[in-house]
């Protein structure tokens, strides 16, 4: 397993790592496959309060009870869920984040957590409140650093622009290179980690039948899984080749993929070989690169 540093943190991550959104409701199930996960090499486990009301959070605190010191825990906030359980409302401000770290914390069992983020985010927000909620949490000694859950690129720069997050979770993948376009270049810039998630599209880049995805056509898909076929061959798995494109951008840190199995698991942190320069080549050219049309 290689390990980058994420962004200008003193972290140090797996390139493939844990997305805990695709565990299940068994606890010794999830203790399984994470014990599994870290065995392989992977450190670096993300998840999120609002992820089955706090239970995935939960099942992960159980699951490293005793082996806190071997991981680094990322978890999100902002997502407030109504009384009701009906659903959730965007909740970015200042005592909403301060109260929620404290659940988390329990949650986790844990004194601390390694990277707190904000979980999504609008031009709108009080982004300079939502800023002063993490640097007094980061004071306070109960996260290490902060980041954000967005793939709106006008928030993303008002983020690098006027706070010290050192990442940014966001969907990037083969079938969706529209970051290239106006995000990853930012965050390099700003030396800020980026924890890709999706990176597989929904499992068309590791075997499902090809259906139209985002601007792309069916057409367009399966000519990406020909080219992934293709630079596969017999060293790779297509969803092994799906990652390794992916990790290949010098902005990428780590991909967060949610794995359900131990298959899974074991493709995604397999020592597969990186592209040469003719393979990575073929793939860029397998797919138009887009601009996002929203929130620029």
């Amino acid at each position: 397993m290689n390990y980058k540093t994420l962004g200008s943190s003193g972290l140090q991550i797996s390139e493939a790592s844990f997305g805990c959104m695709s565990l299940g409701m068994d606890d010794a199930d999830n203790a399984r496959i994470i014990h599994r996960a870290v065995a392989l090499g992977i450190n670096f486990f993300d998840t999120a309060d609002l992820y089955e009301k706090g239970f995935n959070e939960s099942s992960v605190g159980k699951a490293f009870k005793g082996k806190r010191k071997d991981v680094i825990l990322a978890t999100k906030v902002g997502n407030q869920w109504r009384p009701d359980g009906s659903g959730w409302d965007w909740n970015p401000r200042k005592a909403y984040i301060l109260a929620c770290v404290e659940k988390s914390l329990q949650r986790l069992q844990t004194d601390y957590i390694d990277l707190y983020q904000l979980h999504g985010g609008t031009i709108d927000d009080p982004i300079d409140e939502a800023i002063e909620a993490f640097e007094l949490l980061q004071q306070q000694g109960k996260i290490r650093y902060y980041g954000i859950s967005s793939i709106r690129p006008n928030v993303i720069r008002e983020y690098a622009r006027r706070s010290r997050i050192v990442s940014v979770m966001m969907q990037y993948s083969l079938l969706d290179r529209r970051p290239e376009m106006s995000c990853l270049p930012i965050l390099e810039q700003h030396n800020i980690g980026v924890l890709a998630r999706g990176s597989l599209a929904k499992g068309l880049l590791a075997g499902k039948p090809a259906v139209d995805y985002l601007h792309l056509t069916k057409k367009e898909v399966e000519h990406a899984q020909e080219a992934i076929a293709e630079v596969s061959g017999t060293h790779r798995s297509p969803a092994q080749s799906a990652l390794k494109y992916v990790q290949m951008h010098p902005a990428v840190t780590s991909t967060v993929a949610g794995l359900r199995t131990v298959q899974q698991l074991e493709d995604a942190a397999a020592d597969a070989p990186r592209f040469n320069e003719a393979e990575y080549e073929m793939l860029t050219a397998s797919v138009p690169v887009r601009e996002y049309d929203q929130h620029v």
